[in-house]
């Protein structure tokens, strides 16, 4: 055996008699300390008597004593008490726990000294941010939650802080965010009479809203869910099982909107596409639908051959076709309502039912169209961008955030209802949104995660409900079926196929198109009589196949 592991068995015994002898010995010792604190109390007590009292006191003293030795067993339970009392006095006490640092004083320091820089007069003595300087006198009320991370701050910062210009501001939220932890969002109020920031961290939104029927009035679009800040109403929605008050946020559309197109941006997988498909079960019950899917990736496969839903759209040339017959649409819309308002009539119900308009990434078509010299699909948007109110024509389109340079300024212009979903910076946020967001975002945002801002608003926090791809096999199938309901169904025919409104060209159109024409017209709008068709731009229905020629569909893949 080596000296080594000699040394190492030495140690182990060694330990192991201590600990039997701490074992043993600890009752003597605990006695042994309740003895010495009883007789440093009686000493304490001897000391503190008056000399004139100290006779009398041994007289009363020695008199127990006496009795005590005189009582049967006397002295025995004077023992047995004395070790008791000494016992519970010996007792150690247990070692209080220290108290927490307070997350003021390991935090705001550390935020004091990173402001210091931008808000720091270096020249001036006094100045609320110099280097040593007090923290306390820069920041007012603070608040922790319990996990001890920053749950609202107020700051104050000097006069001559350039707090009117945005990159001065963002300078400074970029770094109260990184302080206080990137996981939240913050918003950031600053109040520039005063020289105040006040910072408050906001809680996560709800994500597992699902695609449902929302109580709302007509006209009126659930984008998604908010805080209580952004939206003074609820609305009752199923959400877990139960059923919850939540905010939700609310595009309003029709002749009286202040805002009838809408511009969605966001990054990749954050949902914009889920966004489209949640406004079009809403808007089915009540309009009619084009939708046109720019990046062919059969998001809204589930529309098709659906009642209301003229044409789901894939490829370039269908696009085109699509888009022109809208132009058309929106032009005898106008017509007629104008020629019902001259002779006192009630506009007709085909004129009065909103038509939809979804484009999911149409940029990308417009690429193609420049690369092959063909009509810009945004150009032939113009005509229902413009006067897409008056005639009930509501443009909806969707992209991406890095195409927002593509995007054409009709588009900009006109659709000033704004949202954005994803991770957005401090320049990307306000140039999707059209103007300051006073919010930080989270390094991680799930899908659906986003901002909106309706008009001149100021921008409100967005979650949009999970409206899944019904056809799509990887979704949780219980988010499946709850968009599969609200999904309309043709009832069953009983009459001869009629046609439906389809391309001019539909013969020489790829297979990528996908079009409705063995289908009985849309409920309750009946197809125009010849006799009313308007002088100007023809029927597509009438151009694009004989009378005894249905169109069968195909498949959008």
């Amino acid at each position: 055996m080596s000296l080594t592991r000699h040394f190492s068995r030495g140690r182990e015994m060694a330990r192991s008699a201590g600990d039997h002898a701490a074992d043993v010995f600890a009752p003597l010792t605990l006695i042994g300390r309740g003895l010495r604190s009883h007789a440093d109390w009686a000493k304490a007590r001897w000391a503190a008597t008056p000399k004139e009292r100290r006779g009398p006191t041994l007289l009363v003293g020695a008199a127990v004593v006496l009795g005590v030795f005189l009582l049967p067993h006397g002295p025995l339970l004077a023992i047995v008490a004395l070790l008791a009392s000494a016992a519970w006095v010996g007792r150690r006490p247990k070692t209080p726990a220290e108290p927490a640092p307070d997350p003021a004083d390991t935090k705001l320091p550390a935020l004091y000294a990173a402001l210091t820089p931008y808000f720091g007069g270096f020249d001036d003595p006094g100045a609320p941010y110099r280097p040593e300087g007090d923290w306390k006198a820069a920041f007012g009320d603070w608040e922790f939650d319990q996990d001890g991370r920053l749950a609202a701050l107020e700051i104050g910062y000097p006069a001559y802080f350039t707090d009117t210009e945005p990159s001065a501001r963002a300078r400074i939220e970029q770094v109260v965010q990184g302080k206080a932890g990137r996981s939240r969002e913050y918003r950031f109020d600053w109040d520039e009479e005063s020289n105040r920031l006040r910072v408050t961290a906001l809680a996560p939104l709800p994500a597992d809203i699902a695609a449902q029927r929302f109580v709302t009035a007509p006209g009126e679009i659930v984008l998604g869910f908010t805080d209580g800040e952004g939206s003074r109403r609820t609305i009752p929605v199923e959400q877990g099982g139960v059923t919850e008050q939540q905010p939700p946020v609310v595009w309003r559309v029709g002749p009286r909107s202040a805002e009838p197109h809408l511009l969605a941006l966001g990054a990749p997988g954050h949902g914009t596409s889920t966004l489209l498909r949640s406004i079009a079960l809403q808007a089915l019950p009540h309009g009619d639908l084009v939708v046109v899917d720019g990046a062919s990736t059969g998001e809204h496969a589930c529309l098709v051959n659906r009642p209301g839903v003229h044409t789901v759209e894939t490829s370039l040339h269908g696009a085109l076709a699509a888009l022109e017959w809208c132009a058309q649409e929106t032009e005898r819309r106008l017509v007629a309502l104008n020629a019902a308002r001259h002779h006192g009539l009630a506009a007709p119900a085909d004129v009065t039912r909103p038509l939809w308009i979804l484009l999911d990434r149409v940029t990308e078509l417009s690429e193609l169209a420049h690369a092959e010299g063909r009509t810009d699909p945004q150009e032939l948007l113009e005509v229902p961008l413009r006067h897409g109110r008056a005639a009930r024509v509501t443009v909806v389109f969707a992209d991406g955030l890095d195409a927002l340079g593509r995007i054409s300024p009709t588009v900009r212009t006109c659709a000033r209802a704004r949202v954005v979903l994803g991770p957005v910076n401090a320049e990307s946020g306000p140039a999707a949104l059209g103007g300051p967001l006073d919010i930080a975002p989270a390094a991680h945002t799930p899908p659906g995660r986003g901002y909106a801002r309706i008009g001149t608003t100021g921008p409100v926090r967005l979650q949009v409900p999970v409206t899944v791809d019904p056809l799509d096999e990887d979704a949780p199938e219980q988010l499946r079926d709850a968009v599969a309901a609200l999904l309309p169904h043709r009832a069953p025919r009983t009459a001869a196929p009629a046609e439906a409104p389809v391309s001019a060209s539909l013969a020489g159109e790829p297979a990528g198109a996908t079009r409705i024409g063995d289908a009985s017209p849309v409920p309750p709008v009946p197809p125009l009589p010849p006799a009313q068709a308007p002088a100007g731009p023809a029927d597509l229905t009438k151009e694009a196949l004989p009378e005894a020629a249905p169109v069968r569909s195909r498949p959008v893949w």
